[in-house]
């Protein structure tokens, strides 16, 4: 609503805009109108008194010329009388009749004078009359005009005054429209306030729900998360990206289309060089009859090392096809295999440079021969430039394939942008290489046509040169077939990966590349090992049968509880006493295991006193067996007393005679044996807690992802609370600029028609005395 009302404005204030432009432009036409017009009534006046003027110059000359006209004739009637006075008295003295003649003579002077005169003011009044005559004819066409004119301008100033009034009715049509809308407006601004104020409880309610939501997300980020690994992008590239199997399984096929393409063209190059190498053998000099220049000499061991140069390009092409698996992630920050293949390639560009110079002397040294023709050395020349365009294409092939090389091993140097543009100059530099070699294939065929017209070519040379044109050939099949496969899978090279089009993802660096496969295996590992076989469920019927013993069981869950915790602890009570009378057990064993020993020594030693033998001897086993016997009466005396032993592990206490010597070290090798075993369980507790913290660590990345869902959901939910603010602060910046607008508007409009109204009276008040002054002119001509 608020944008019909600003477009009808909008058209108001243009339309008024062009109105106020016209009324200005009508305005100066009135007002240059009145100023003509008071120029013509003072032009008019003036005229008026010259009028008057030779009115009265005209009315004073004939005033004159009938005073003159009476001179005349009274002076013609004193003529007659003196004529007749002179005829009576013709018969007078002489002296009387000079007299008449003198008077005479003044008369006819004075007659003279005054006929002169009288033609002098004739003629005056002729003048005069003619040039009132032509004066007044002018005026007469000027008020013609002016009345025209003053009729033009009675008819533009109708015409203005009725669009004034239409102009008029229009504005007050629309004044009244305004209105109206104005009072829309009015009602649609309470109800943008009531809706306004709405939003605000809701924004309220919002701020509350999102700040508590966001105190919560904040204390399980403090206390759960260690690190937010999408802050920086070095992190984030060792997260596993969204595996595309549809796009490895095309990367697993072009690469491999691409390994047959590269083997064709491997073993075209091979027998393109190696028949290249037979022919300068043969051709223009034979090895087998004479020696070959020097020049052609150095070029077949060059060609002789082809193999090493080009077999390695095969070999870099399948090592790149085995690094592209389905499991794997093909980028060109991930293929590494790349690189070796570029630096295989470059290599085979510097043989194709270091041969050229050779080949170019070689063709010359070809066309130089007395056999060459004109049109044969036209040809050489033509092969000259196509090896020329060869080499200068299998560079530009090197530089952009090392180009592609630079992301897995520095990606700074080529940006992510620049992709679309290598992948596009190569599939460019492709068709020029088949475009090249089938230029080479039309010029060699026609060579090889020219030199088996001549009449000393061998059959050697024959099958040598459809070699090397059947090489040639497969050279322009196998590149028309790169180009065709190049440009048919250029929209899958240049199509963004999913890896590199993540968010927060920029220059993705190979050793996080590399690391990241190695998560991403570790996951597929993961992920596998969850997978468990369901277990059977149970059925329904049996479910239903056993819920009854589940919610019994489930009262007494305290007191098993309970019981448990009880025999928990009487069962490690009775470890420990298991373990204290195993070790008493251990030493009574050993204890007996020393007195058999000595039982025995002691049946022995009575034996052989029973026994016939040397004095000596006796006397000595006697004072043996006196010893013995006083050892053990020393023995049955102290047997009672304890003896206490200490060792490395520990203190024991004992019971022994004086004639038995304590073994400490098969004691504690007994105790270390025994603690052995307790480390044994030990470590296979300590196996089974690993095993624990490894499932609570699980639980906690799980915990942590759905903390950063959360933190994300969060951060969503503040966009849109953010932009709520901002709509309802915008909303209520437009209703409080509409409301000013408008009254503003309001004001103008009423403004406005208080000046037109002005205006038009001023514009009738002028016509009105236009019109006055036009109607006296007009009768002050008539009556003249």
């Amino acid at each position: 609503m608020a944008a019909d009302l600003q477009a009808k404005y909008q058209k108001l204030a243009q339309e008024y805009s062009k109105l106020r432009a016209q009324n200005q432009v009508l305005k100066k036409a009135v007002v240059d109108e009145q100023g003509h017009g008071t120029s013509l009534k003072e032009e008019l006046q003036m005229k008026d008194q010259s009028v008057r003027k030779l009115q009265q110059e005209m009315d004073s000359l004939t005033f004159r010329n009938q005073q003159l006209a009476k001179r005349v004739a009274l002076l013609q009637e004193e003529l007659v009388t003196t004529e007749a006075k002179v005829k009576k008295s013709k018969k007078g003295a002489d002296s009387p009749a000079q007299m008449n003649q003198q008077r005479q003579s003044v008369f006819d002077e004075d007659l003279q004078n005054k006929i002169e005169e009288n033609e002098r003011l004739h003629k005056q009044v002729q003048e005069a009359q003619e040039r009132h005559k032509q004066i007044e004819t002018e005026l007469r066409e000027r008020l013609v005009v002016l009345e025209r004119d003053a009729v033009q301008h009675h008819d533009v100033v109708d015409g203005l005054k009725q669009k004034y009034m239409d102009a008029n009715e229009k504005l007050q049509n629309d004044k009244a429209n305004l209105e109206v809308k104005s009072h829309s407006l009015e009602r649609e601004a309470k109800d943008c306030r009531l809706r306004a104020e709405e939003c605000q409880q809701q924004l309220k309610n919002v701020h509350a729900d999102l700040s508590r939501r966001l105190d919560q997300s904040t204390n399980i980020i403090q206390e759960k998360l260690p690190f937010n690994d999408t802050r920086l992008a070095e992190y984030y590239t060792l997260d596993v990206p969204i595996h595309d199997r549809r796009h490895q399984l095309k990367a697993r096929d072009v690469s491999g289309q691409a390994v047959a393409f590269c083997q064709d063209l491997v073993g075209a190059l091979l027998n393109f060089h190696t028949y290249t190498e037979q022919r300068i053998q043969i051709y223009p000099i034979d090895s087998a009859t004479d020696v070959i220049s020097p020049l052609n000499q150095k070029f077949s061991e060059y060609l002789h090392e082809n193999a090493s140069y080009v077999r390695p390009l095969e070999e870099g092409m399948l090592h790149l096809f085995e690094s592209i698996t389905e499991e794997s992630v093909t980028t060109l920050e991930t293929v590494v295999k790349l690189k070796p293949f570029s630096e295989v390639f470059t290599s085979y560009v510097c043989f194709l440079k270091k041969i050229l110079p050779y080949q170019l002397k070689s063709l010359e040294e070809e066309y130089e021969h007395s056999l060459c023709t004109v049109n044969l050395q036209a040809r050489n020349m033509e092969l000259q430039s196509d090896m020329q365009k060869v080499t200068a294409i299998f560079e530009k092939l090197q530089v952009y394939i090392s180009l592609l090389a630079l992301p897995s091993t520095n990606p700074e140097m080529l940006l992510q942008t620049n992709y679309n543009v290598v992948f596009t100059q190569l599939a460019a530099c492709l068709h020029s290489l088949h475009d090249v070699m089938k230029d080479i294939s039309k010029h060699y065929s026609q060579k090889v046509s020219l030199e088996q017209e001549q009449p000393t070519i061998t059959q050697k040379l024959k099958t040598t040169n459809d070699c090397i044109l059947s090489s040639i050939v497969a050279l322009s099949n196998v590149t028309g077939k790169i180009c065709t496969f190049f440009s048919n899978n250029l929209d899958f090279f240049t199509a963004p990966s999913m890896y590199s089009s993540k968010k927060g993802m920029g220059v993705i660096d190979p050793l996080s590349a590399e690391c990241m496969l190695e998560n991403k295996k570790k996951a597929a590992a993961y992920i596998k090992s969850l997978k468990k076989s369901c277990p059977e469920s149970v059925p329904y019927d049996e479910a239903l049968a056993n819920r009854k013993a589940i919610l019994s069981s489930t009262e007494s869950r305290e007191g098993l509880s309970q019981q448990v915790q009880q025999s928990q602890e009487k069962i490690t009570k009775l470890e420990q006493e298991k373990e204290h009378w195993m070790l008493e057990a251990q030493l009574a064993k050993i204890k007996l295991e020393k007195e058999n020993q000595r039982i025995n020594d002691l049946e022995n030693q009575y034996r052989l006193t029973h026994s016939g033998q040397m004095p000596s001897i006796d006397s000595a086993q006697a004072n043996g067996s006196n010893s013995t016997i006083e050892d053990l009466d020393c023995v049955e005396k102290d047997s009672k007393e304890p003896v206490r032993s200490t060792s490395l592990v520990g203190m024991l206490s004992t019971y022994m005679n004086d004639n038995e010597i304590p073994d400490e070290e098969s004691r504690e090798h007994l105790i270390k044996s025994h603690y052995m075993m307790r480390v044994a369980d030990l470590t296979s507790q300590l196996q089974i807690a690993d095993s624990k913290s490894v499932h609570f660590h699980a639980e906690c990345r799980a915990l942590a992802k759905r903390l950063a869902l959360a933190e994300r959901s969060r951060e969503m939910l503040s966009e849109e609370l953010k932009v709520a603010n901002h709509n309802i602060v915008r909303l209520q910046d437009e209703l409080t600029t509409t409301k000013r607008s408008y009254e503003d508007q309001l004001s103008m409009m009423s403004d406005h028609l208080c000046s037109m109204n002005e205006t038009l009276s001023k514009q009738r008040e002028e016509i009105d005395s236009l019109r006055m002054g036009t109607k006296g002119n007009a009768k002050k001509n008539r009556s003249r």
